[in-house]
């Protein structure tokens, strides 16, 4: 907000009681105190496994309960110096409190943002996979595209991504990535993008320049924790090797390295060949085999439900989640939510998608309209 006044910060100082109460602060609290009691006790890392479920549960209300705090420390501060610069005639204290009061509300949307996750899943790391869809090479560029605004944004919000494979295009760009991305929330805010992205521009491949529709499709599956277990017969899978022909450089060895696992009930198809390793590409292929399964069985229940329910009266969308207009105008838009925005460069080459995501959210759980 480019200036701040008192209705201003009475509604975000709303806004930040309605966060409080959603977040449960009273009751994390007391989870602090039982999960610090927990975690002195003799013998706590006796099981490491179960010790690093509680200290990642305390580290996550820590998190909620110190949010809300900065929060509150940030809304006085914004109060005072508003006061004191209406009063001065301070043009620079009137300006620190609209910074502030920005401040505050990028904050805000990352607390309700962790209000929204009410899947431990939510809370955990995700394993992404892009694929190429209709447009021949101009969807592998594509799918290269937007695997590197992937990796923006996921460096602006601080997580790590791993890449677990990527296999080059006949020419161009990638026939498939996937990758891991490690980091709070990772998977709650991610799987926003589950679904398809178009693209519209002028083809860079076609020497007549005419304009390209073209699709590539984003998958968004969580790392499944320990305690959850898939059980898969070791009968049901046909495991092929081949050589590693992925972005890999050097951790890439030149053997026999890739893998290729295959759930012949279901048809379901996985590969890695990043891994230096192929005990390590097998092991993560076999991750990603369970995670794919378990939203398998997740959604045969949901519609086994939907069944004994009756038909479903939600508004449904298309295919395609987004489009990302480079021709003949500007514009990414949400096809969903609404939100859109004209500054393409920023999301395609510095992964600001925050607009989108957090606006997916807040429209999944019936909030606002559209965000700008």
């Amino acid at each position: 907000m480019a200036d701040a006044s008192k209705p201003d910060l009475s509604a975000l100082s709303e806004r930040l009681d309605e966060v409080e109460g959603y977040l449960h602060i009273e009751e994390r609290r007391g989870e602090i105190a039982d999960l610090e009691a927990q975690s002195a006790a003799p013998g706590f890392w006796d099981n490491a496994e179960s010790a690093r479920a509680v200290m990642e549960r305390l580290a996550s209300a820590r998190d909620d309960v110190e949010g809300i705090a900065r929060a509150r420390e940030k809304l006085e501060d914004a109060a005072a110096a508003l006061e004191l610069g209406e009063e001065m005639g301070d043009e620079d204290l009137l300006a620190e409190a609209a910074s502030l009061a920005a401040s505050l509300e990028h904050d805000l949307s990352e607390l309700e943002l962790s209000s929204w996750f009410t899947d431990e899943l939510d809370h955990g790391d995700a394993i992404v996979t892009v694929t190429p869809g209709q447009g021949g090479l101009e969807a592998q560029d594509w799918c290269e595209m937007l695997f590197r605004m992937y990796q923006r944004y996921c460096d602006r919000r601080g997580w790590k991504v791993t890449v677990n494979d990527a296999e080059p295009g006949e020419v161009i760009g990638l026939d498939r990535a996937t990758f891991t991305v490690s980091g709070k929330n990772a998977y709650g805010m991610l799987r926003a993008e589950q679904g398809v992205h178009r693209l519209v521009r002028i083809s860079p491949t076609d020497a007549k320049k005419r304009r390209q529709t073209t699709f590539a499709g984003v998958e968004v599956l969580p790392v499944l924790p320990d305690d959850i277990e898939v059980e898969i017969d070791p009968n049901d899978l046909r495991i092929d090797v081949y050589h590693a022909s992925g972005h890999g450089g050097q951790g890439v060895n030149t053997t026999d390295s890739a893998v290729r696992i295959t759930h012949l009930p279901t048809g379901t198809v996985v590969t890695c060949q990043n891994e230096r390793s192929q005990l390590q590409n097998k092991a993560f292929a076999m991750s990603v085999l369970k995670s794919r399964l378990y939203e398998m069985e997740l959604a045969r229940r949901a519609e086994e439900l939907d069944e004994l329910r009756g038909p479903k009266h939600d508004i449904g969308f298309g295919n395609q989640i987004r489009s990302y207009v480079l021709y003949p105008y500007q514009l990414v838009k949400d096809l969903r939510t609404g939100v859109e925005t004209g500054n393409v460069d920023s999301v395609l080459d510095d992964g600001d998608l925050d607009r989108f995501i957090v606006g997916y959210h807040r429209w999944a759980v019936g909030g606002e309209g559209p965000a700008s």
